[in-house]
């Protein structure tokens, strides 16, 4: 950290369970800045996610994203997303990618590369995502979906999702993340 935002620091002073959820928990936490203000605020624990972005070509030799469509609960909306889930205790992020790209589309990847990894909301988040490129991708198996997992695959082009991310069945802001990540690995957003 650099020495001129050490003002910037909360310590903390407090920490204390809410509620216990089955994907998350919630806390309070009092905290004290360096000039002295104190201040009590909402944080939630949750696991670690990883997204896989499996690159395939269609039978035009065409580069596509192999995706999953969803119904998801929040938006109550289908969705169609980069293969994603969550890091298990003490599991490696790169083994959760394998999984997860398994386990929802079949596929296993002879090579993950990590393109980056970012907080999804830091304002009242603890975790991480993390994105991975899957490649080298060979279909090995059925889907292996949990309980409550109603997923479909569908292989689209790599400029539809770009041209329709943000909006309609790509709003999802992780698949945004992701997709910057992929972009800039390929090169196609410059460094300023």
């Amino acid at each position: 950290m650099e020495k001129h935002n050490k003002h910037l620091i909360w310590n903390t002073r407090n920490r204390r369970k809410l509620q216990e959820y089955s994907i998350f928990s919630v806390y309070s936490v009092q905290r004290e800045s360096a000039e002295g203000t104190e201040g009590t605020f909402v944080q939630i624990d949750a696991p670690d996610w990883v997204t896989v972005i499996p690159l395939l070509l269609d039978e035009k030799g065409e580069k596509c994203f192999l995706m999953v469509k969803q119904y998801r609960h929040g938006n109550e909306r289908i969705t169609c997303e980069f293969p994603a889930g969550t890091v298990e205790s003490e599991e490696p992020k790169q083994e959760t990618a394998y999984r997860e790209l398994l386990e929802e589309t079949g596929y296993q990847a002879g090579k993950i590369i990590e393109l980056g990894s970012v907080s999804p909301n830091p304002a009242f988040m603890n975790n991480s995502v993390t994105t991975f490129l899957a490649t080298e991708l060979v279909q090995v198996q059925d889907q292996e979906l949990d309980e409550h997992e109603m997923i479909e695959v569908t292989a689209r082009r790599i400029n539809e999702v770009v041209a329709e991310m943000g909006s309609g069945m790509y709003d999802n802001g992780i698949m945004i993340i992701s997709l910057y990540l992929y972009l800039k690995w390929a090169g196609q957003i410059i460094d300023a």
